[in-house]
């Protein structure tokens, strides 16, 4: 992710490709880079399993949406939303699974000049072992984390750029190859 420039809002898929339903969030995020209705000025990264690595990446956005399979022992394909501060404050119910994304929201809260709205959107996972290949439920119940992706982000496109109160920029970063540095099926959350 050389040269990278964030925008005000910035949508980060997370998960391990290699672990099936793990991978939901890159899955997420690759179809959302390419659909019409993105809103203008969202920079959109493949996270992967990189962590606490996307510090640099998500530190100057004011706006974050996390896209993830989130373990909430619910039924597979289930759309959970929730805000990093109800991530963080989670006393239980949720898995180690989560602990990559609240680390960086944690991380983030120290490193950030101004406070940062986020929004973490997620599908229970129902097959998370070795396979390059979504569950027939989590395949079935993508679009609608995708939808619920593109209302969340419309919902912020219309309240503008949140630190100057104007509208986003144009700018839309491709998805990074990058993101594997090595097999960690718990680091990426």
């Amino acid at each position: 992710m050389t040269g990278f420039v964030a925008s005000d809002t910035v949508v980060i898929g997370v998960g391990n490709t290699l672990l099936s339903d793990d991978g939901v969030g890159v899955h997420a995020a690759r179809r959302l880079q390419t659909d019409p209705r993105l809103p203008a000025g969202v920079t959109i990264l493949d996270g992967g399993t990189l962590g606490l690595e996307l510090i640099p990446y998500a530190s100057d956005a004011s706006r974050l949406l996390f896209l993830d399979a989130v373990n909430a022992a619910v039924s597979p394909g289930t759309l959970t939303r929730m805000t990093g501060s109800e991530l963080l404050g989670c006393s239980g119910g949720w898995n180690v699974h989560q602990l990559g994304v609240a680390d960086l929201i944690a991380a983030l809260a120290l490193v950030s000049a101004e406070p940062q709205e986020i929004v973490v959107l997620g599908l229970q996972p129902g097959y998370t072992d070795w396979g390059t290949s979504l569950s027939s439920e989590i395949e079935s119940a993508l679009p609608a984390l995708v939808d619920a992706a593109l209302s969340e982000l419309g919902r912020w496109a219309q309240l503008g750029d949140a630190r100057s109160g104007s509208q986003p920029l144009v700018h839309s970063e491709a998805s990074s190859n990058d993101r594997r540095r090595g097999l960690d099926p718990d680091g990426g959350c």
